[in-house]
């Protein structure tokens, strides 16, 4: 583990308090001082309202790299006019505190204004992965996402940056714009952390009512139910249909896709095969819920 070497290494302690930067140019001053000082660096994008998640991402960041970087800003150009940006959770002492506690170095947090000055008129556009699934369903998020993420990148130069697969779509089109765009910044990735019930930790499930938190953790076990039947029979068309019955059943309120497809490409698959990738996002009450499980 080079990171945790490093880190051990440069002196750093276990607890810390980050320093907090809201300038793109004060986080390139620090972080240009790390380099500077032999470091790598490892940065963990965030919209805040920090859960075990998260925290799962600054543990791996931190073993990634002897130093971590931790943005927090909640992305406007991602949601649409309907949707819960105002209602967004926000939780900045907590996050903050947290944060502490993880040992992580520097806490970005940009306003607004900071990263989208005035007259901005840039977006960067995913093909491939980012075609269907989310975006049929939210048109303009993954040309927020990639812009906001291209942007942060290319702001913090991190050596590495990493992600969940809880969002898998939102990482294969990270990982198809960093190739394409050749941001040299390696993607590490962790594997989806959950809750005991096995529903994915995701700050939208503070949403979530106690009457619904056990239908909530539903989607995780009719999405392992369909891949065990998948691995045993292949028939992905019989299967989907299966599983879209066993959601309404089971009482979310609607289904905006399920779907297998590949792994990489995101492209849909007729025959179930290793690698394959189920996807889902359900509504339940007001909470939008998505999980993914792969083959």
């Amino acid at each position: 583990m080079p990171g945790a070497k490093s880190r051990a290494a440069s002196g750093a302690r276990d607890k810390i308090s980050p320093a907090i930067v809201r300038s793109v140019d004060n986080l390139r001053a620090a972080v240009a001082g790390f380099h500077q000082d032999g470091h790598r660096v490892a940065l963990v994008p965030t919209m805040g309202a920090l859960h075990s998640g998260h925290m799962a991402l600054v543990a791996a960041a931190g073993e990634a790299a002897a130093r971590t970087v931790v943005s927090i800003f909640i992305n406007p150009i991602q949601f649409a006019p309907t949707e819960d940006l105002a209602a967004y959770p926000r939780n900045d002492e907590e996050d903050l505190r947290k944060l502490s506690d993880a040992g992580v170095d520097l806490v970005f947090m940009p306003t607004a204004g900071e990263m989208y000055t005035a007259g901005f008129g840039t977006t960067v556009n995913v093909a491939g992965p980012g075609v269907g699934l989310e975006s049929a369903a939210r048109p303009q998020f993954f040309t927020g996402v990639a812009t906001v993420v291209c942007k942060l990148l290319l702001q913090c130069l991190p050596d590495v940056t990493v992600f969940g697969e809880k969002d898998y779509q939102q990482l294969q089109v990270v990982r198809r714009m960093v190739r394409d765009l050749d941001i040299p910044s390696d993607i590490l990735t962790i594997p989806t952390v959950r809750e005991a019930d096995g529903l994915a930790c995701s700050s939208r499930n503070d949403y979530l009512s106690p009457m619904e938190r056990p239908t909530a953790a539903r989607l995780y076990e009719i999405l392992q139910n369909m891949a065990e039947r998948l691995r045993a029979s292949g028939d992905v068309i019989a299967e989907i249909e299966r599983g879209m019955i066993a959601l309404r059943e089971a009482g979310f309120d609607g289904i905006d896709y399920l779907a297998l497809c590949d792994g990489e490409s995101l492209a849909p698959l007729l025959e179930a095969k290793t690698g394959g990738r189920l996807l889902a996002a359900v509504q339940l009450g007001r909470t939008r819920l998505i999980d993914n499980l792969a083959l």
